[in-house]
């Protein structure tokens, strides 16, 4: 009975053995009959992440009671693979939590997952890999091929499209120089008196006109006469006298331009002349500065008369009384303003240039930073700001434009060091924070570059760009769309094109004045998903001719996927 007994066993094992084996190879060899649908066709990478949703639909007859299963959705390519999260599905006599599939009704189930992007993923496969269980036994499938490559269109500009930020210069070739003096009458009279051109302020203006006919960098723009009367006289007589005081202004300056030669004098534009009758304004003013006790309630008086007229009787009889209007404030009033307007000429580009390479100490700190935006050569401009730098050891934006150069050039690390040195010069600036963020943006600490970015309100059009730039990376092209706002550029392109403005990308691409391949190339990829094969071909032409890395990008962009074995496109890319 003992052998009856083990025999029994063994045939029931194995009868389950092979009942699991039976179950598990016909799902194996039934797993075509599975049917995918992959959304996107073509998986597309946004913000940072490939995201995908799998419809899996299982015919009836297919999915045994007794079995369940692991799949594990796989992105393979040269070098690696990446898997996204595996889903569960069981049979109806599975003691589990995963999702039900009636064998004779088959069933379907919904996927969603995500996965970081890498640049290896362009060229990939997305294979679905299954193990089934059924009770002790478990058998894998052969991976099932559902899609293939990556779209990775949003990567095109990536970190190369953020925009650092030059401390701009103040440099001015042409700045204004006055000189002032004013001539004072006595009451009710017009006469140029010599004691007034013995004063120190005319003296002072007659040694400025001399010395700008003298100086070759100086040119006389004009000359301004404001002439004015107290307002304690009868308006005809003011109006008289102010008109009066002009001419004599004039003429007193007529004779020191013709002393010292300067012929802009004689042109007939050259005076611009005006006056006051009554100086009701500058007499607010003065008895406003003065220290007269009562001065609110006599300017409060006066503002209650309307009429000229009364307001000068008042005015009169006000004088009588505070004797301080009548010595100090009335004849202040009494007087004509003179200006001479000369421009400095300063040095032209090709002295600043000249000086800035040759002699950078002969020139001022403005001087040198714009003598840098004259060249285009990386190499001179980094001379350039080092000599400035060396000249004005705490101007943060020569530090900060050494470090917009290294940029430019590569120098990753090198522009961060002097970026962190600009910002210790001086601290928050927003050119520097700007710099700062695009280091971060480098460096794909997305986080720190969203803070600096942040704090660097009124850095100018690179921070809108670089908010954009950053949108794009986050996958939110609405809101990249809006940083761009009118900008003509790839990056504003790009995000329209992302967004699926395709006419508004091509407008801007259209508004971009140089010869770019990646305008081009970008103008190619709007063809191919408006199956416009003449753009298509016609830009990507252009694209490649203007760069031939762009080949080798095109032959594996997911974007012309269905174009692969045309001859024209063939024919570009080879």
């Amino acid at each position: 009975m003992k052998r009856t007994r083990i025999n029994l066993f063994a045939t029931v094992a194995l009868a389950a053995l092979l009942a699991s084996c039976s179950g598990l190879d016909k799902m194996k060899d039934n797993a075509p009959d599975v049917n995918y649908t992959v959304t996107p066709e073509v998986l597309e990478a946004h913000g940072g992440q490939v995201p995908v949703t799998i419809k899996v639909q299982i015919p009836g007859g297919y999915f045994d009671k007794k079995t369940e299963i692991e799949a594990t959705p796989v992105l393979v390519y040269e070098g690696g693979e990446t898997a996204y999260a595996p889903y569960h599905l069981q049979g109806e006599s599975v003691d589990g939590n995963a999702k039900v599939i009636s064998y004779a009704n088959g069933g379907q189930f919904t996927y969603q997952g995500t996965v970081d992007y890498n640049e290896n993923m362009r060229v990939s496969d997305l294979v679905v890999r299954i193990t089934a269980t059924r009770g002790g036994t478990s058998l894998d499938f052969e991976p099932v091929k559902i899609a293939e490559g990556v779209i990775a269109t949003s990567q095109l500009l990536g970190k190369k499209g953020a925009m650092t930020s030059l401390g701009k210069d103040n440099f001015q070739r042409i700045t204004p120089e006055t000189g002032e003096a004013d001539i004072h009458y006595v009451i009710q009279r017009s006469n140029v008196r010599r004691s007034e051109l013995t004063k120190k302020d005319i003296k002072t203006l007659e040694e400025f006109i001399a010395a700008a006919k003298a100086a070759e960098n100086k040119e006389f723009e004009g000359a301004n006469i404001s002439a004015y009367a107290s307002p304690d006289g009868p308006l005809d007589l003011n109006t008289r006298l102010a008109e009066e005081r002009q001419n004599s202004a004039k003429g007193y300056l007529d004779g020191v331009f013709k002393k010292e030669g300067v012929k802009a004098a004689l042109e007939e534009d050259f005076y611009e002349l005006r006056n006051t009758p009554e100086d009701w304004e500058g007499f607010k003013e003065l008895v406003q500065k003065s220290d007269i006790k009562e001065k609110d309630l006599i300017l409060r008086v006066l503002s209650t008369y309307s009429d000229p007229e009364v307001r000068e009787r008042e005015i009169k009889n006000m004088a009588a009384t505070y004797k301080v209007l009548a010595d100090k404030i009335l004849p202040e009033l009494r007087r004509s303003v003179m200006k001479v307007n000369v421009e400095v000429i300063g040095k032209s580009d090709d002295e600043i240039s000249e000086l800035a390479m040759d002699s950078p100490s002969e020139l001022s700190l403005e001087e040198l930073l714009y003598a840098a935006t004259l060249t285009d050569d990386l190499e001179e401009q980094l001379s350039i700001y080092k000599s400035a730098l060396a000249e004005h050891s705490n101007s943060w934006r020569a530090q900060n434009n050494i470090g917009v150069v290294l940029y430019r050039q590569g120098d990753i690390r090198g522009a961060k060091v002097a970026f962190e040195k600009a910002n210790e010069m001086k601290a928050n600036q927003p050119e520097v924070l700007n710099n700062l963020g695009v280091i971060a943006l480098q460096e794909d600490d997305l986080e720190a570059a969203k803070e600096y970015f942040d704090s660097a309100a009124g850095a100018g059009a690179a921070l809108d760009n670089n908010l954009g730039v950053l949108a794009i990376y986050n996958g939110n092209y609405d809101e990249a769309v809006r940083y761009f706002g009118n900008a003509t550029n790839c990056n504003a392109a790009l995000a329209k094109l992302l967004n699926g403005n395709y006419d508004a990308a091509l407008a801007t691409l259209n508004a971009i004045k140089g010869e770019v391949a990646l305008k081009h190339y970008l103008k190619a990829i709007i063809g191919a998903r408006q199956n416009d094969t003449d753009m298509l071909f016609d830009e990507l032409e252009k694209a490649v001719k203007l760069d031939s890395s762009f080949k080798e990008i095109a032959a594996t962009d997911m974007e012309f996927g269905r174009y692969f074995e045309d001859a024209s496109f063939k024919e570009i890319v080879q």
